[in-house]
């Protein structure tokens, strides 16, 4: 990549450009956006992985989704992969990492509300906080030795879920059914800015925070994933090719509604942000939506 930080913005003249901010850390981006003081060194091209060295430097007017789904193949998730998240659910570390998958459709930007369609209303709805990988190269049968070379980079995601359409039998019958209920339109909110290994090597010591309606849910380190970053990376491509652009979902912390003694859904309204140290944050409201038929 040509690039240490990736943001997608539009500026002063409304173009739509990807560049590289020029900040000294995650939190300079919304503080210098605020002030009106954030500016970033343009990346020419259309495809956030192919882009041109860093050219002329620009104000920075509003930011936009770092990635669309255009630019998102498949979005494929870890599920049971932090310890303390394993232990509240009653589940035993399984052996190899559990997967699922999204599709593109469930990507969203940073700051957009995330639609909930009447068929998920009142279902449970529940938050995942979670750090995204995202895929810079195309490889097949990538080594754990290598896996950062196919790295573009790093942020905050969440992992948004219907439980009922997930666990209750009535819904879900007798087995878990995980992609329908996490797999609505925008139901994977990804954070404003792509943070490249060079700065954040393996993310391996990261805090990841979760808070709804500003009350802190989630409060755990990278450092208690399952699998790392390097084995998710290495065991994916095993026998399959894992796609440029790829959003890997790692898994998600202790601290979510459905392992609460008293759970604490989310309703509609609710503003979801989730926040890792050095990456950034997303900040999302749930919106309950009306759908006429077609």
């Amino acid at each position: 990549m040509t690039w240490s930080r990736l943001i997608r913005f539009i500026d002063d003249a409304g173009r739509t450009v990807f560049g590289e901010p020029c900040i000294e850390a995650a939190s300079d981006l919304t503080a210098n956006l605020e002030r009106g003081e954030l500016y970033a060194l343009e990346l020419k091209g259309d495809d956030p992985f192919a882009l041109s060295d860093p050219g002329e430097k620009l104000h920075v007017s509003r930011l936009v989704g770092v990635l669309t789904p255009n630019d998102v193949p498949i979005v494929k998730c870890i599920g049971l992969n932090y310890m303390k998240h394993i232990a509240e659910g009653g589940r035993k570390p399984p052996p190899y990492p559990s997967l699922f998958i999204k599709d593109s459709s469930t990507i969203a930007g940073f700051d957009e509300d995330v639609p909930i369609h009447p068929i998920a209303q009142g279902k449970n709805l529940d938050y995942e906080g979670e750090l995204a990988v995202v895929i810079g190269k195309t490889g097949k049968n990538i080594s754990k030795e290598n896996a950062l070379e196919y790295i573009a980079g790093y942020a905050p995601s969440n992992d948004v879920s219907a439980r009922t359409w997930q666990r209750d039998p009535a819904y879900a019958g007798g087995v878990p059914q995980w992609c329908f209920a996490k797999g609505f339109d925008k139901f994977a909110p990804i954070g404003p800015m792509l943070v490249s290994p060079s700065v954040v090597g393996a993310a391996d010591n990261l805090q990841l925070q979760t808070f709804v309606n500003g009350e802190e849910r989630q409060n755990t380190n990278t450092d208690d994933l399952l699998f790392n970053v390097r084995a998710i990376v290495s065991f994916l491509s095993q026998g399959s090719t894992l796609q440029k652009g790829t959003v890997i979902m790692t898994g998600t912390p202790a601290g979510v509604a459905m392992g609460m003694k008293e759970p604490k859904y989310l309703k509609n309204g609710d503003l979801v942000e989730v926040k890792i140290e050095h990456l950034g944050s997303c900040k999302n409201h749930m919106v309950y939506e009306s759908v006429e038929s077609q």
